[in-house]
């Protein structure tokens, strides 16, 4: 048996949406045990990326300038995404996402500040709480391999999520969200 079929995330926790008028935001943060100086290599270094975040991309984020970024499973190539602040350790900005890191009781205090489409809410929310605990564990020397994508919605614990997240958040599940085969 491997980590990866070992895994089951925990239950929904940590996230919350911003509404401004049209305009959705999910919030999530993840107190980490590692340094924000640890952290931030892993939010910026493509290798690390394709360890445990749900797209990658052909550069590094950890200065502004432009990348690719790919999500992965997307029916599309990569488009150019410009990384407008990287100020190490503390604040990473590119697109519509935002990370904040912030010392806290000897680790790492993570905020993940991201636009997303309403529609998509609560799936966003359980990727990420997925990939954070992909990034978790990767940081801590036990990786699960990341599970993104179409890989992540076939996987009982994003469907339980989606569905914990989505009362959260006052959304209705889309039929094929809710009806999605399991493995």
């Amino acid at each position: 048996m491997t980590d990866r079929e070992q895994y089951t995330p925990g239950p929904a926790s940590g996230a919350q949406v911003r509404k401004d008028g049209e305009k959705w935001t999910l919030i999530l943060v993840r107190e980490l045990r590692h340094s924000p100086e640890k952290v931030w290599q892993a939010l910026t270094d493509p290798a690390h990326l394709r360890e445990w975040a749900p797209f990658d991309v052909d550069g590094s984020l950890a200065k502004v300038g432009t990348v690719t970024l790919t999500w992965v499973g997307a029916p599309t190539q990569g488009f150019e995404t410009k990384v407008s602040r990287a100020d190490a350790p503390k604040v990473l900005e590119y697109n519509d996402t935002r990370w904040e890191l912030e010392p806290f009781a000897g680790g790492t205090r993570l905020t993940l500040w991201h636009n997303i489409d309403r529609r998509f809410i609560s799936m966003g929310a359980a990727g990420w709480h997925i990939s954070f605990d992909a990034l978790d564990r990767l940081l801590a020397g036990q990786p699960i391999a990341r599970l993104a994508g179409p890989d992540a919605m076939k996987f009982e614990g994003w469907q339980r999520l989606n569905a914990e997240y989505a009362k959260q958040f006052g959304v209705e599940l889309p039929s094929w969200a809710a009806n999605a085969p399991k493995h």
